[in-house]
């Protein structure tokens, strides 16, 4: 139903990837990087957990010249939250903590799936990770780059499981392993990104 709505809008500006199968997320951004045309990248997940009208905000510091990548946080400012599982908060601020340590930055929420950055930034970096271990490995590759990252509060309409959630604890152990993998071990190796 969504394909299909997709493309019964008519416009040059609007490149439609479809997969045949589901290979992940960050499989899906890889496809995704290659076809983009415009100056700044966001990443919206489908599900619309995150306000596509609060694009101005996540845009604005890469606009002032200020940043180089921006993450939406559901941790800061006093925008709405829907309350969500405490064991996915839990698992979020450790897997954050973790990346963050390895980076050497201090964010609230790595795990936000509502990040912007410029077409620099995405010609840089080599996304390897097929499903959510792009997240890792997005924020500690642009971290060792030195690019200037922001955060800005947004607000937040979380699922359920019955309502869709996808996400579980293997996600959760997957990314603990690309923390290691593109924090620690390429980090030694001399070879971030």
């Amino acid at each position: 139903m969504t394909l299909t709505k997709i493309k019964s809008v008519k416009s040059d500006r609007i490149c439609v990837i479809n997969k045949k199968i589901n290979e992940g997320k960050g499989s899906a951004i890889r496809d995704a990087l290659k076809k983009v045309a415009g100056d700044i990248i966001i990443i919206q997940d489908a599900d619309l957990e995150y306000d596509p009208h609060e694009y101005s905000r996540l845009i604005k510091p890469i606009i002032d010249k200020k940043a180089d990548v921006v993450y939406g946080s559901r941790f800061v400012g006093s925008d709405a939250h829907r309350v969500f599982y405490f064991w996915h908060m839990l698992g979020n601020k450790l897997i954050t903590l973790l990346t963050n340590i390895v980076s050497n930055i201090n964010l609230t929420d790595m795990e936000t799936c509502y990040k912007a950055f410029t077409k620099q930034v995405a010609k840089k970096i080599i996304i390897e990770e097929k499903r959510f271990g792009f997240e890792p490995e997005f924020t500690i590759k642009i971290a060792s780059l030195g690019c200037r990252i922001y955060e800005v509060g947004i607000s937040y309409s979380g699922r359920s499981y019955a309502e869709g959630k996808k996400i579980n604890w293997k996600d959760g152990v997957w990314a603990l392993w690309c923390i290691v993998k593109y924090g620690l071990i390429r980090k030694f190796a001399g070879r971030n990104i």
